[in-house]
């Protein structure tokens, strides 16, 4: 039989895990952190996570969907919240379409439950020291005991994150290993609004609700236990920053000025403002992700990219579709799954990357101006007619998984110049959905 090591048992190393295990490979997980299921991730280091249709097809690939829709929550759109308390809804997708708020300590517990089912071994407090690229052999120091731990396989998988340490092996150990890291000026302090006296929502669980303000944003995703897990995206520096919101009277005031409406939707706000960290927000490309047949990074580890998509977790889990694809195509021809992984998921990564960042200028500005509405008005009646032309890149991104990334991108680019001229036509707010404007669109995708 053969034996897998993987780095990281976090949510794309469990559900790689399942993959390998129901191909008859004996899997063994080693995770740095403990057990999450008796040690559950500390308040305010959990974004919320969006499942859309490529994650859905990655579980549902293995028979696992249903289990993990038990703790997933439909949201149907975007709430967005002006500064004067005005609400607007925007639908995600079509009729029956969903975006799915899942935990994400909640969705790696049931992942690592039904890992072990499929008798994958796990073990914790695991830290990976060196990983030889010639052999696969790997090597771990408990962080209880200090006890060292050599593990011979037949290769390694580094599914560990962005601060991957199968990563940093190639760094160290390859030539031509490209890799550059990039952070945002922006961080996250993850906030919370508790369920209602009466045991209920405090607002519309069907949505994600976001507060766009221009350079920053809040927004909110339901939780089954009837409380929203919110995340301010904020500047570490400048006028309005985590380093100006120093004191609790400045944070107060600026709530009070800039989300107003959340005030009385969290009580604890004071105490979680300067309870939670601001933790950071980072980009990671690098290239090869393979070293012969003995290394494969896959995740976060291969193109660590910001949440503004809510497509981290979904590309990952994608990545596990791709490779069980390249495993029924090729066999036991490790070399050529490896390479042909890399080549196919290189593009995808640094697609959704670029898409990533410009969700967040769209989510924290553009969604509450009636220029971006309107464009997006005709966007969606145009499709409705003409379905076959147009697809919208929301609906490229999110619903379409036999769409790659990278086809998005460039089609969603091509959409945007024809778009341009279409909002440049006179009086445009008032013939949005004539004939004319109908031509326009289709003359130009002729083009």
């Amino acid at each position: 039989m053969k034996r897998f090591t993987l780095i990281g048992a976090g949510l794309v190393g469990s559900l790689l895990s399942i993959y390998l295990s129901k191909r008859g490979y004996k899997v063994n997980v080693y995770e740095r952190r403990p057990d999450l299921r008796s040690n559950r991730i500390s308040a305010g280091r959990s974004i919320n996570l969006a499942l859309s249709d490529r994650g859905w097809r990655g579980l549902d690939k293995i028979g696992i969907g249903d289990e993990i829709r038990n703790v997933a929550l439909p949201m149907k759109g975007r709430v967005m919240h002006g500064v004067d308390g005005s609400l607007s809804f925007q639908p995600y997708g079509k009729e029956g379409q969903a975006i799915y708020s899942v935990s994400r300590g909640g969705l790696n517990c049931v992942l690592m439950d039904l890992a072990e089912k499929h008798g994958v071994e796990l073990h914790f407090q695991e830290r990976c020291t060196q990983v030889d690229l010639k052999t696969a052999g790997a090597f771990f120091e408990n962080a209880e005991s200090g006890k060292k731990t050599e593990v011979q396989a037949d290769r390694v998988f580094a599914s560990d994150g962005a601060f991957s340490a199968g990563r940093l092996q190639m760094q160290l150990s390859t030539d031509r290993f490209n890799y550059s890291q990039t952070y945002l000026e922006h961080g996250y302090k993850e906030l919370t609004i508790p369920a209602t006296a009466s045991g209920d929502f405090a607002m519309d669980p069907d949505a994600l609700h976001i507060w766009p303000r221009g350079t920053f944003m809040l927004i909110a995703l339901p939780n089954l236990d009837k409380t929203f897990t919110c995340t301010l995206f904020f500047p570490f520096e400048g006028e309005f920053s985590f380093r100006s919101l120093d004191t609790e009277e400045k944070m107060m005031d600026f709530f009070r000025n800039t989300f107003p409406d959340t005030i009385p939707l969290m009580p604890t706000l004071r105490q979680d403002y300067f309870a939670n960290p601001a933790s950071s927000l980072a980009i990671v490309r690098c290239f090869p992700w393979s070293v012969d047949d003995k290394l494969l990074l896959i995740g976060d580890a291969a193109h660590a990219i910001v949440p503004f998509y809510g497509q981290g977790m979904n590309c990952g889990f994608e990545d596990c579709v791709v490779l069980d694809q390249l495993m029924d195509a090729h066999g036991e021809d490790w070399h050529t799954i490896f390479r042909r992984f890399e080549s196919l998921r290189k593009p995808d990564g640094d697609a959704i990357a670029e898409l990533a960042l410009m969700n967040f200028i769209e989510m924290r500005d553009k969604v509450g101006h009636a220029e971006f509405l309107l464009q997006k008005k005709i966007e969606s009646w145009f499709s409705a007619k003409h379905p076959d032309r147009w697809i919208p890149l929301y609906t490229m991104v999110t619903f379409s998984p036999d769409i790659r990334y990278s086809e998005a991108l460039s089609e969603g680019r091509r959409q945007e110049k024809i778009m341009q001229e279409v909002m440049a036509l006179p009086g445009i707010e008032n013939r949005w959905n004539s004939r004319e404007v109908e031509d326009l669109m289709l003359r130009l995708l002729a083009s």
